[in-house]
């Protein structure tokens, strides 16, 4: 068994991008090593431009390690790689070969206490992986906030010595993929911001921000513009770029309707200039996704991708979402120069405020809602410092109808009419009945 060179995710990315090439990338973990060596082979091997994934299961992203590793001695299978109960040598064995300069792999968990996580990450040099201290504590649990923000800046700072070694470690947030739906665009946006900020400031150099595809495909471009301009501005290093997430909400239950919306997701990234686009399947309404669909999503995604107009200019003049975002963000800024700190009292004071979100940190006044082209708009406002800058103008309160409605959009229009973009937009027919 050799050991591999070491490996820089970002620059294999941006490299990638800077030849007009989409990196695209599954969300594929087992627990079985042999099986996940075998996902990890055949994503390389897809006629497409990518990179591994090993996910973590659900054990291990919430700290119940010993379930993992009874579940391992039980012989039972998890929804995912178990990497912390996995011998260290386990793990080399599944990336033998296959991880390399030519193929990074990152290890992606959603966890708010990573530092097992982190560990053992640093002592197998695994050098990519994502999360943050907002993204991966607001909606999976019941973590408390600084908790989470005290766990993230430690992981950060290990993490970050990697480079003593020569490799240089690479973070993504997930602050743009908040509750997967019904976050309006300028919060996603402005939380990945945010939290990648947090990663530079604990020692993190090459990062990259990740927003998630939503419901209106010209809202979607102008808030990956919006990120892609805070980032010029704010982010105090070079070594960055844009992965996109193919919807994240209810998804489509037939293979025509979810190839769509993935489609729909590449042609998002290509307009945007975005580097790298993490996919979804035909599987995801319905359970955990085989190797082989897994396949078929990159190359659909990465096919669709090159055969999508070229990169448009970044918009000259403000948009309404780079407005809203920008105020976000530097209202949290304001608040205290260590950004972890200026994070808890965003939360506290309503700054940042995550619709329909029960995390007991998170103060749940703001409301959203789709209007009638599909585009998320706020319904109230709570105490988010947009007064003056967003306009709600809704008379009537979101209904838990009006929810579910909400929450259902892109499965009724991409199972029952197929949307197609027109114009930039998903446009339903009348007779869907959306708002």
């Amino acid at each position: 068994m050799t050991a591999p060179a070491p490996v820089d995710f970002g620059a294999f990315v941006r490299a990638a991008g800077a030849r007009g090439r989409l990196v695209v990338q599954p969300r594929m973990g087992f627990s079985d090593p042999d099986r996940m060596r075998e996902g990890l082979i055949a994503t390389r091997a897809a006629r497409a431009v990518t990179v591994g994934t090993l996910t973590l299961d659900s054990y291990t992203r919430v700290g119940e390690h010993q379930a993992a590793a009874d579940a391992l001695r039980d012989g039972i299978p998890l929804n995912g790689y178990p990497i912390v109960e996995h011998p260290a040598e386990t793990t080399r064995r599944v990336l033998d070969g296959v991880w390399d300069p030519e193929f990074p792999v990152q290890v992606r968990h959603g966890s708010a206490t990573p530092l097992r996580i982190f560990s053992t990450l640093v002592r197998l040099r695994l050098n990519a992986t994502e999360g943050g201290p907002v993204s991966y504590c607001l909606p999976y649990g019941r973590t408390p906030l600084a908790d989470s923000v005290r766990n993230w800046a430690r992981s950060c700072e290990l993490y970050a010595q990697l480079r003593d070694s020569g490799i240089e470690p690479h973070l993504e947030t997930f602050g743009g993929c908040m509750l997967g739906q019904l976050c309006p665009p300028s919060q996603l946006v402005a939380i990945s911001v945010l939290e990648a900020i947090f990663f530079h400031q604990h020692g993190i150099r090459s990062v990259s921000v990740s927003y998630a595809q939503q419901t209106n495909a010209e809202q979607d471009r102008e808030a990956v513009t919006a990120l892609r301009r805070l980032c010029r501005e704010l982010l105090p290093t070079p070594d960055w770029h844009i992965v996109i997430y193919a919807y994240m909400g209810v998804y489509p239950t037939t293979p025509r309707g979810a190839l769509r919306l993935l489609g729909e997701a590449a042609e998002l990234a290509a307009a945007t200039g975005s580097e790298r686009l993490i996919v979804k399947t035909v599987a995801e309404s319905m359970r955990i996704p085989t190797i082989a669909e897994n396949v078929e999503a990159l190359e659909h995604a990465y096919t669709t991708a090159r055969q999508s107009p070229a990169v448009v200019a970044d918009e000259p003049a403000d948009s309404q979402t780079y407005a809203e975002a920008a105020a976000l963000v530097h209202a949290v800024l304001d608040l205290h120069e260590d950004i972890g700190q200026a994070l808890i009292a965003a939360f506290r004071r309503g700054y940042l405020d995550i619709p329909y979100c029960l995390h007991p940190d998170n103060r749940g006044r703001s409301r959203s809602y789709l209007d009638a082209e599909g585009r998320l708009r706020w319904a109230s406002l709570g105490s988010l410092p947009l007064h003056g800058v967003v306009s709600t103008g809704r008379a009537q309160p979101v209904t838990s109808s009006g929810l579910l409605r909400d929450l259902m959009y892109l499965r009724r229009g991409f199972d029952e009419q197929g949307w197609l973009s027109r114009g930039g937009a998903a446009v339903p027919p009348a007779s869907i009945g959306v708002r």
